[in-house]
């Protein structure tokens, strides 16, 4: 029999209440990803990359949240039918997540080999002894420099790069079948970047682990990622093998990111930007959400919703855009 995907969602949507008012903050999200690949989740900060994340894991327990999904499966476990008890045994031992904001996401007052070795001791029932040990190895995995001496060290004690490389060794602690990185390399120097991003993908080959890799910077996702979706106003609008969707973009989104980059072998007098700025959640326009910043819109964009639908690209992918055909087949032209 085929291996189901490690996390499959469909149809998820997240909806927070202020003042009054119902904010849609993601609107109907599919996501599938198989054992041993990445997704990067691309797009621009409000996006909502990190809620859909956060709805993934079940941590918007709170009462101004509500979430709807019409299917979420891990590894074939249907999460819709677990009870809070049992999607908090899942936490940390099949699906784990890795904050952008390490210094905060540790504990100040445990030393790093006791925030370690309590995954041990919760999820395996290991001793101290037995748990100090394998924090030691997994400090050591990470590239942690004198991981025996260093276990006992508090997470201020760090530099950015090693607390972000501590993340992820409590996320593979136990071989999650699902590493959820939000913005793993947020603030740090390019060399430490390049480090984690390795660590991750090697990590990834040598577990079999699923990655959902979160960013707004398409030369991370290009590095390590199998696939990509393009997420806009709380939508994915593109998604598709990460090399086809580099080379010609189906989306006008898509299309004006790639084109943001600088190039850096015909370097321009001026960056490109793109104009004005997303929508606001609590007042998403009517039609396709890109539209008033989209210099290829229709009436139909402004007044019709663009479906997510397959593309005729003889692969798996797929746009929300009136004009998909039309921008690939003028790219080919």
């Amino acid at each position: 029999m085929t291996e189901p995907p490690v996390l499959e969602i469909r149809d998820l949507h997240v909806t927070f209440t202020a003042h009054g008012r119902e904010i849609p903050a993601v609107r109907g999200v599919d996501l599938t990803i198989e054992r041993g690949q990445t997704l990067a989740l691309l797009g621009e900060s409000g996006s909502g990359k990190s809620v859909t994340a956060k709805a993934v894991m079940g941590l918007l327990d709170q009462p101004n949240a509500r979430v709807r999904c019409a299917a979420a499966r891990l590894g074939g476990r249907d999460l819709l039918t677990m009870s809070a008890d049992e999607l908090r045994g899942l936490r940390g031992s099949a699906m784990t997540l890795v904050f952008q904001d390490a210094l905060s996401a540790l504990n100040p007052v445990l030393s790093v080999g006791d925030q370690l070795g309590e995954l041990f001791r919760v999820h395996r029932g290991l001793s101290r002894r037995q748990a100090r040990a394998r924090s030691i190895e997994l400090l050591d995995l990470v590239g942690i420099p004198a991981a025996a001496r260093r276990v006992g060290d508090y997470p201020h004690q760090f530099s950015g790069g090693m607390r972000q490389r501590i993340l992820i060794a409590m996320a593979v602690a136990l071989e999650p079948d699902l590493i959820i990185a939000d913005e793993p390399t947020t603030a740090l120097d390019v060399t430490v970047q390049a480090q984690i991003l390795e660590l991750i993908d090697r990590l990834r080959r040598e577990l079999g682990t699923a990655v959902l890799l979160i960013t707004h910077d398409l030369g991370v996702a290009a590095e390590v990622s199998d696939r990509v979706a393009v997420m806009y106003a709380g939508r994915i609008v593109e998604s598709g093998q990460a090399e086809e969707l580099y080379d010609l973009p189906a989306h006008p989104y898509t299309g004006a990111l790639l084109a943001a980059v600088p190039d850096l072998e015909s370097p321009a007098s001026e960056l490109r930007a793109i104009p004005g700025a997303p929508p606001s959640p609590a007042d998403v326009p009517p039609g396709c959400s890109f539209a008033p910043r989209c210099d290829r819109a229709s009436e139909l964009c402004a007044s019709t919703r663009p479906p997510l639908r397959l593309l005729d690209t003889g692969s798996s992918r797929y746009a929300a855009c009136h004009h998909s055909e039309e921008m690939l087949h003028g790219a080919l032209a």
